[in-house]
């Protein structure tokens, strides 16, 4: 069998399966399913190797250095799944292996000033209506690759004693938040210019809920280092993400069975149902942090709900992947 390297294709929203399953794996550690957590880390490393590999034996063939065209917006912001996932990572390993933090870090960080860069660049060329219509959840990956990035470095400040880490947190924090609410203004006034999304429902509409759910963390982690009166107000404000994730919840199940009862053909595999998985995961992560704060036992038992529901996503999403994997491969042999 010979592969044509000029036919390979890694989607810019490949990494999205190791945000995912690497979400998942600290889901299963919070729950003391440590062979499940192991587990899932070891594929979510595997996968972010491979998936690396992958995308510069892809680059090889093509004349840019990246074998995706970064002057499009639908390139640019899925490719922030790589930056969240990167931050994912150095989440789960951190305690396990120190060095993975800065190491990790260092790459999402400049993974993410060159892809805001060229996103903002991007924006910038565009009307405020054309925004509009082009905008959709995976948009939201910005706010999410911005959440990690303040998660990582309340890490490096914990581990440090820095205080700059801990500053460099909260400023990224905030950022997250500020492009979470920019872009769901998009959102919701195509929704209504539209009447709800004349394309249907998406899987990364789902990223509604995430993005607020990994903020909802990256804030847990910046008020446990806060000692001083700010302290109140990020707790509430990590609070309020939370309950405002929570609040997404019900209409999209609503109306995402909504659309597929209408349209069927929306459950055909593509990589998006990986940003579905991953909002669930998170939002377990983020509700077991939330009731550990408030001493709620009630709402552990919700996020072990949601990590099972979370972790048989993610089985039938991976098992329709690798199912179409040798249909993948006769599309780039000879």
């Amino acid at each position: 069998m010979t592969i044509r390297l000029s036919s390979l294709r890694v989607s810019p929203d490949a990494f999205a399966s190791v945000m995912a399953t690497g979400i998942l794996s600290t889901a299963a550690e919070n729950h003391h399913y440590m062979s499940i957590s192991n587990a899932l880390s070891l594929i979510a490393v595997l996968a972010w190797a491979l998936l690396i590999v992958l995308t510069i034996v892809s680059a090889a063939a093509q004349p840019r250095p990246l074998p995706w065209d970064l002057a499009k917006l639908e390139n640019t912001m899925p490719l922030l799944t790589f930056v969240a996932a990167c931050a994912v990572l150095c989440n789960r390993l951190s305690s396990d292996h120190p060095l993975v933090v800065p190491i990790l870090g260092a790459v999402a960080a400049s993974a993410w000033l060159g892809l805001m860069l060229v996103s903002i660049r991007n924006i910038a060329r565009r009307r405020l209506a054309g925004l509009r219509d082009q905008v959709h959840g995976a948009w939201l990956l910005s706010s999410v690759a911005t959440s990690g990035l303040a998660i990582v470095a309340t890490k490096l400040a914990s581990s440090t004693g820095r205080s700059p880490w801990f500053i460099a947190a909260v400023v990224a924090w905030a950022t997250a938040l500020a492009a979470y609410v920019a872009t769901t203004a998009l959102i919701v006034w195509r929704a209504v210019a539209e009447r709800l999304d004349r394309h249907g429902f998406q899987p990364d509409a789902w990223i509604l809920m995430g993005a607020l759910a990994i903020a909802t963390v990256a804030g847990h982690d910046i008020n446990l280092q806060a000692r001083n009166w700010w302290a109140q107000g990020l707790y509430a404000t990590m609070l309020t993400a939370w309950i405002a994730a929570t609040l997404w919840i019900p209409p999209l199940i609503y109306f995402g069975l909504h659309r597929v009862e209408e349209r069927p053909k929306l459950l055909r595999f593509t990589g998006a149902w990986w940003t579905l998985v991953f909002p669930l995961g998170m939002y377990s992560v983020a509700t077991n942090m939330i009731a550990g704060e408030i001493h709620l036992r009630s709402l552990q038992t919700v996020a072990l709900v949601i990590f099972w529901d979370a972790f048989l996503a993610w089985a039938i999403v991976a098992i329709a992947g690798l199912l179409r994997i040798p249909r993948a491969l006769t599309k780039v042999q000879h």
